[in-house]
């Protein structure tokens, strides 16, 4: 039986390398994208291709169409398929909303929440000819209740789980499947700029003690785009127990 084939955007490190590292581990082949960090997103590739699979990295912005479209089809070049897609690229805004520039606002509207639309309308051809897909949505708790100073971002999550429910309609009857996952904290570096006297409050906060592992989202990611073929349009919260 061929190998199986999975994307992962924002795949340089965290939790997205944390995604297509778990994926290689199960014997997939692996594309991997990031934006910026090539040097990241090389010794990824690297460790990737030590699970004896293939792994493609490509450098680019998912928010940016043409670009977008040069990896897919670079992926129906080299592979021919797609399985499995997780839309994982993502950054963050923190400060009041007053202080934020429209260049701030375009620029995470664009990474967090244009790059799955773009990612999405070129991946589901690929499905439909297959048969069969899963498209999985990394997203956040602050998409289900917004936070404070993180208006931007909150709104991009917000956006990614309404996205994930209503095109988990539409694919349903052919047979593909569109879920996410509602992230609390995890340990990486996008939260390590905490003060440490905030980041004992927060953890105080959450009711098992601790920030989530990548590894945890990597686990959740995998049983979604391996399994269960009846479960979509869900927006699964891991978060310890916080929200």
């Amino acid at each position: 039986m061929a190998k199986k084939t999975v994307l992962v955007t924002g795949a340089s490190r965290g939790i997205g390398k944390a995604i297509a590292v778990k994926f290689a581990k199960k014997g997939y082949h692996v594309i991997i994208n990031c934006g910026h960090r090539e040097s990241e997103l090389l010794q990824a590739q690297k460790e990737i291709e030590g699970y004896q699979v293939s792994c493609t990295a490509f450098l680019g912005d998912m928010g940016n169409l043409e670009i977008c479209e040069q990896l897919f089809h670079l992926i129906r070049k080299q592979y021919g398929t797609l399985d499995v897609l997780v839309n994982n690229a993502g950054i963050a805004y923190i400060g009041v909303l007053q202080d934020m520039t429209s260049t701030d606002w375009n620029r995470i509207i664009n990474t967090n929440l244009t790059s799955v639309f773009n990612c999405c309308k070129l991946a589901i051809p690929i499905m439909l000819q297959a048969g069969h897909g899963k498209i999985i949505n990394i997203s956040s708790v602050w998409g289900n209740t917004g936070a404070s100073c993180e208006v931007a971002y909150s709104a991009t999550k917000g956006g990614v789980n309404a996205f994930t429910k209503a095109l988990a309609k539409e694919l349903a009857p052919s047979n593909i499947q569109v879920n996410a996952v509602a992230c609390g904290a995890i340990d990486t570096e996008m939260n390590r700029w905490i003060e440490e006297d905030d980041l004992i409050g927060l953890v105080e906060e959450i009711p098992t003690g601790r920030l989530g592992k990548a590894e945890e989202v990597a686990d959740l990611v995998y049983h979604l785009g391996y399994k269960n073929a009846y479960l979509t349009g869900q927006i699964i919260g891991l978060d310890g127990g916080w929200m």
